[in-house]
């Protein structure tokens, strides 16, 4: 009695068995590691620079955690399958950013927010840093590149519709960010350099307008005083001007963990508060980690 018990495996078994973890789990380990760490030095400067404080390490370290949680879930979804939903997010956002406008949240002389009373109060423009590159690579991706005329301005168009929502806020350092995520994706798709160096040439003449008909008076006094701090060294100054105390007396290597002055002698406490206030879920620190996923997919 005999019996045939050898099995034959196809290409796709023998790829599985031969698949690690985290090949499976798509996730790129290099990078992952490379994410972690970062996450563990910036936890461990956390500490020393915040005074000891462990409340706030906690939760940047929730932070992260739940940055990578999502990374691990979006990474399961094949970039395909979220390229068919970008131009619906990207409409979603849009939508959200006009509703800021007609009825949104107004705290501290801006209106960025919208509030749900009793459920969550968010920021849309957050979203918009992630959506905004993706969809002008979902739209460059069927296209012939480089990109002609017509493609790059509606390119540029699909930029400028979020920038100038999120400028009207007002909020100019996220529509500047978002402007540039969008042009650095045009970048890359090949823009032809005739029309770079034209447009580095426009920055001049376009800040100057911004200057005298967009910037508000505290954006303003903002760059002055990123000019010449010592102008103002009680007030605006203040933190810039503590930074080059800390960065004078420490050195090249610094006084040491725990050791800091400026910090633990409170000198920087306004720079303490603000990096604390960053660390919610709604931040763009976590939206930014769970976006990871898209890099370690690729």
């Amino acid at each position: 009695m005999s019996g045939n018990f050898d099995r034959t495996l196809s290409r796709d078994d023998v790829l599985r068995r031969r698949a690690s973890l985290l090949q499976r789990l798509h996730i790129d380990g290099l990078l992952l590691l490379l994410l972690l760490l970062l996450a563990a030095g910036s936890l461990f400067i956390l500490y020393s620079a915040s005074g000891k404080n462990w409340d706030l390490v906690i939760k940047q370290a929730s932070s992260f955690g739940l940055g990578l949680g999502a990374m691990l879930v979006i990474a399961q979804f094949e970039p395909r399958f979220m390229a068919r939903w970008v131009p619906l997010g990207y409409l979603g956002v849009v939508a959200l950013l006009m509703a800021v406008e007609v009825a949104g949240h107004t705290a501290m002389g801006a209106t960025r927010w919208i509030n749900i009373p009793g459920v969550i109060r968010f920021q849309p423009s957050e979203f918009m840093k992630i959506i905004m590159p993706m969809t002008i690579a979902w739209y460059l991706s069927s296209r012939s590149l480089p990109p002609g005329i017509k493609h790059t301005a509606i390119s540029l168009a699909l930029i400028l519709i979020p920038f100038v929502l999120i400028l009207k806020q007002p909020d100019l350092g996220t529509a500047l960010l978002i402007l540039a995520s969008g042009a650095f994706v045009l970048f890359i798709g090949g823009l032809r350099w005739r029309w770079i160096i034209g447009a580095v040439t426009a920055v001049v003449p376009v800040a100057v307008a911004m200057w005298y008909f967009v910037l508000r008076d505290y954006q303003k006094q903002r760059v002055l005083t990123f000019l010449d701090p010592e102008s103002d060294p009680l007030g605006t100054g203040w933190n810039i001007i503590q930074s080059k105390a800390a960065i004078g007396s420490g050195g090249v290597f610094g006084k040491g963990w725990l050791a800091g002055t400026q910090s633990h002698l409170d000198f920087c406490r306004k720079a303490i508060l603000t990096l604390s206030s960053r660390c919610s879920p709604r931040s763009s620190a976590w939206w930014a980690s769970a976006c990871c996923c898209w890099y370690t997919c690729c």
